[in-house]
């Protein structure tokens, strides 16, 4: 078996070669801090998390990078409109983004820099650019040229004569001085508009663009070339092909071996909109009753490159999954099955399958058909403590298991139902077990005994 990632350079499947024997350098484009995060973006969170949680399964040590855009128009007006300062404003939105994170599971990555940390950097790439003669000043900024960048395009597979105007940057092609309309800012001069955010550097007064950032800091983290850049369909273009044609103008050298993207969110079939009044956060859909946990379970269940429509039917589902896996795993746990031959046989068997649909282009679907049927199988062999180690083993994938640390209480009232049931006092044995209902806990009684599951569980 080997692992085959869609490359959207080259629009198919290739197997995938790390620079470094079992070690994976990844770029994953990040927030930009000016309001709370929607569930698209919590999508692209679930991809990336992923991409790292399928590598390390496979033996792979990952060295993952995630942008912090801390500094562009949209921040700058959001903490002038709030009357605080940019970074009083930015830091509000980030640590509300890694609250989001958390919650919904996703790991820690080796780093998360921000853009107002890297002005040197940026400043420095600029210059680079300037020598090489891919970049030209203009009265109110520093641009890059894409006549000049001969492979401009070879990503989004855009011809340069068929790009729109503005179409390569955040602003609008009339307000800025370029040579020609397709050209981006790498540099922008101070205005007053800006306020009290500027940097006094070597290439003038002013602030970064925002394509400038992403290329500056994976190159300092990274390297350059390095392996994966992660990202949402919507930037391919034209933010990834601006980060490739500045990074490779600036170094002669490839940029990135692997891009890969994952589609975008959809809302019961219609694209997520403010004024359709579908523009959803994380806390909008817990306050509607579905906790971060099934919401990361529907957003992994369906595959990177796919929309996802994502309806009430479909975090339902999400919702009976995560439940099944946590049941199986809670009274899986309570058997001995070590002398299973055919649990062991099972076992053996649906590793090799799960691994093999996760090595083609993380068939996430595929692999969880695998798991519900390993499940299926293992309950009629007996599933036992085996059973809920291999499952454990693919939640370092999914994390999706709820801890199930059932506090003191609530085990000496499981005894005392225990110990009721045994002396046929079943009226103190009825009322024993709706007090743990009541408290969110349900007693499975089984042949060798019971076992407590919580009902209120974080899933």
């Amino acid at each position: 078996m080997v692992l085959k990632l869609y490359n959207t350079l080259t629009r198919k499947k290739e197997i995938f070669k790390p620079i470094k024997p079992k070690q994976v350098g990844i770029y994953s484009c990040g927030p930009t801090v000016y309001n709370k995060a929607h569930i698209g973006n919590l999508r692209a969170m679930v991809f990336y998390d992923l991409v790292r949680r399928y590598l390390k399964f496979s033996g792979y040590k990952v060295n993952q990078v995630m942008n912090i855009t801390d500094i562009d128009d949209k921040t700058i007006l959001g903490s002038q409109e709030e009357k605080i300062s940019l970074k009083k404003f930015t830091k509000k939105y980030t640590e509300l983004f890694f609250e989001n994170l958390m919650d919904m599971n996703i790991e820690t990555f080796e780093k998360y820099p921000k853009a107002t940390d890297h002005i040197n950097e940026m400043v420095a790439l600029v210059k680079k650019l300037l020598k090489n003669e891919y970049a030209y000043k203009a009265n109110d900024g520093i641009y890059f040229d894409i006549s000049k960048f001969k492979d401009y395009g070879k990503l989004s597979h855009l011809k340069l004569k068929t790009l729109k105007a503005g179409a390569s940057g955040r602003v609008n092609a009339d307000e800025y001085d370029k040579k020609n309309a397709q050209d981006f800012a790498l540099w922008k001069f101070w205005t007053e508009e800006d306020g009290d955010v500027f940097w006094e550097t070597e290439i003038g007064k002013g602030r970064p663009g925002w394509h400038l950032e992403c290329s500056a800091m994976s190159s300092k983290y990274l390297g350059q070339p390095f392996d994966i850049h992660t990202g949402g369909v919507d930037l391919i273009f034209p933010h990834h092909e601006n980060e490739i044609a500045q990074s490779e103008a600036a170094t002669g050298k490839n940029f990135v071996n692997y891009w890969l993207h994952n589609e975008h969110l959809m809302i019961n079939s219609k694209k997520m909109s403010k004024s359709l009044g579908n523009f959803y956060t994380l806390e909008d859909l817990q306050n509607r009753g579905y906790s971060p946990i099934t919401i990361r379970y529907a957003f992994l269940s369906i595959h990177y490159r796919q929309k996802i429509n994502l309806t009430d039917a479909l975090l339902e589902q999400a919702r009976e999954a995560v439940k099944k896996i946590n049941d199986f795993v809670i009274e899986a746990d309570a058997v001995d099955d070590s002398d299973s031959g055919d649990i062991s046989e099972l076992i053996k068997r649906s590793k090799t399958e799960f691994k093999k649909a996760m090595d083609d282009d993380l068939n996430i679907g595929q692999a969880l058909n695998v798991l519900f049927n390993f499940m299926k199988s293992a309950n009629k062999f007996g599933a036992g403590k085996n059973a809920a180690g291999f499952v454990r083993g693919i939640d370092t994938i999914l994390d999706i298991l709820k801890s199930q640390n059932i506090p003191t209480e609530i085990q000496r009232l499981a005894e005392e139902r225990e110990e009721a049931r045994k002396n046929k006092n079943f009226k103190e044995s009825d009322k024993l077990r709706d007090e743990l209902l009541e408290k969110g806990y349900e007693i499975r009684d089984k042949p060798e005994g019971y076992i407590i599951v919580a009902t209120t569980p974080k899933a």
